[in-house]
């Protein structure tokens, strides 16, 4: 049986319900320090030089890293969910224009997380945050804003970020394609990578 396709009013009600208030906070970021002067700050002081190593790692040094790598690279993005029958994973260093024309498929109901793996190759990078899109039929029904948090380079070891547990939309209006956008930024504003994604949500995993 053919699914049942939300009307326009409809569609503006489910994004109505999911709109999240502006945080009202004026949060200034502070002044980007390269690694080499954070190094240097303080040599004396024993805490702070504790801090710093265990941000920047032992040894950490300004390497002559080679200029054509980015300092933050994001690598792939899985969807955590305990009940698919197989890993639902995106490589973030592929073919992005693919994953906009093969959604994964999610059951209704489920819970699930995402993941997403980076590295951080050559500065300090502060603030990093993830933000996703989720539009039905052009329209946008769903927004998402996480605070990833700063990071020290770690040549050749990748970080993990979670989100928080979500569930898949349910129900006969819900069931669909939803194309998503997300994007991975910092306090900078600096877009280290935007990607487009589609997710297939339908009554069981395989219909």
């Amino acid at each position: 049986m053919a699914e049942q396709d939300p009307t326009p009013e409809q569609l503006a009600a489910i994004a109505a319900a999911n709109e999240e208030a502006e945080s009202g906070i004026n949060y200034k970021p502070p002044a980007q320090k390269s690694l080499q002067e954070i190094q240097e700050l303080d040599k004396d002081d024993e805490s702070l030089r504790k801090y710093k190593e265990a941000l920047l790692g032992k040894g950490a040094a300004v390497a002559a890293a080679d200029p054509s790598v980015p300092n933050v690279q994001v690598t792939r993005m899985t969807l955590m969910c305990e009940a698919a029958p197989a890993p639902l994973i995106l490589d973030l260093l592929g073919d992005l224009d693919n994953f906009k024309k093969n959604p994964f498929t999610l059951k209704e109901g489920v819970e699930y997380r995402i993941k997403i793996n980076f590295k951080v190759n050559k500065e300090i990078v502060s603030g990093l945050k993830y933000n996703q899109q989720t539009f039905r039929k052009g329209v946008k029904v769903d927004k998402s804003d996480y605070m990833v948090g700063s990071y020290g380079p770690r040549p050749g070891e990748e970080y993990e970020f979670l989100t928080t547990m979500e569930e898949s939309p349910k129900g006969m209006l819900a069931r669909g394609t939803y194309n998503i956008k997300s994007k991975f930024t910092d306090d900078d504003k600096h877009d280290h990578l935007s990607w487009e994604w589609s997710l297939n949500i339908k009554k069981e995993w395989k219909d």
